[in-house]
């Protein structure tokens, strides 16, 4: 995949299941197209990548948090053109509190293990968000303020959402 997102062929993505089914067959060429396609196709696919790992904008999955990585990578990198929608999109991912909320709703009324399973997918996908604040930060303050803009406002959303508490 070249020098940007070297790091997505060590990912087991045959493991791991998105909203639209197994990972390994639309996340790695999502992320290639928003890393080397033109405009309109990295936002495309960056629209598209939303569906496959935070579904309906607020339903975050098993190949959610290991992608949050790539995606703080391609916001960071000065050749990608989508750094608004890559940051709207990781908004999102943190904001995500579909399963515990789910599962606070349920509590006491039963036990289930995919909750627990379900929550901890939003509270590794919420951290891996957090994890990547030094590159929000560093966007934050740059110049252009078509990214400027939406990364204070995911700097906002990040100061909002503190990390899930343990169960």
């Amino acid at each position: 995949m070249g020098s940007l997102l070297r790091g997505v062929s060590g990912v087991r993505w045959g493991g791991l299941r998105d909203a639209t089914g197994a990972a390994a067959d639309g996340v790695p060429p999502l992320l290639s197209r928003i890393a080397y396609g033109d405009e309109s196709a990295a936002r495309v696919a960056v629209d598209d990548l939303g569906d496959a790992v935070c579904a309906l904008g607020f339903v975050v999955g098993e190949a959610t948090a290991p992608v949050v990585p790539f995606l703080l990578e391609l916001a960071g990198s000065p050749h990608v053109a989508c750094k608004p929608e890559l940051l709207d999109l990781l908004g999102s991912i943190c904001r995500a509190d579909q399963w515990h909320s789910a599962a606070a709703a349920t509590r006491g009324r039963r036990d289930d293990a995919d909750y627990r399973r379900q929550t901890g997918w939003e509270t590794a996908a919420r951290a891996a968000v957090h994890a990547g604040r030094p590159t929000v930060e560093g966007l934050a303050s740059s110049v252009p303020p078509e990214e400027a803009g939406p990364a204070r406002k995911l700097l906002r959303v990040l100061d909002g959402t503190p990390p899930f508490p343990e169960p």
